[in-house]
């Protein structure tokens, strides 16, 4: 099954990258590399990840979370997908929208 995953590194930054195979490229990205990012930043471990219909659409995830901010992946992470959508809007709109509700 194809995956979308987010690994934290040593450093306490994350990567995210979409494989077949989870087990396989976790361990690949501790032990032979993985990828050029993860070399340095060893151990890295597995913070989440979602399987897919297809690769395409793992890739396509991928792509998409590699925009996002620390703070939106981390909300996804912990399962906060209700804080998704506000983490959207730049941080003056949101601070606009914490005067209005208060």
């Amino acid at each position: 099954m194809p995956h979308t995953y987010i690994l934290r590194c040593n450093d306490g930054s994350y990567y995210v990258g979409s494989t077949w195979d989870i087990d396989l490229r976790v361990w690949q990205h501790n032990n032979e590399g993985g990828a050029a990012y993860t070399r340095h930043r060893q151990p890295v471990v597995l913070v989440w990840n979602a399987e897919f219909d297809s690769i395409a659409e793992a890739f396509a995830f991928e792509k998409r979370v590699l925009g996002w901010s620390r703070a939106k992946r981390e909300a996804l992470i912990r399962g906060d997908f209700d804080h998704l959508p506000d983490l959207s809007r730049r941080p003056s709109v949101r601070a606009r929208g914490r005067r209005s509700s208060q």
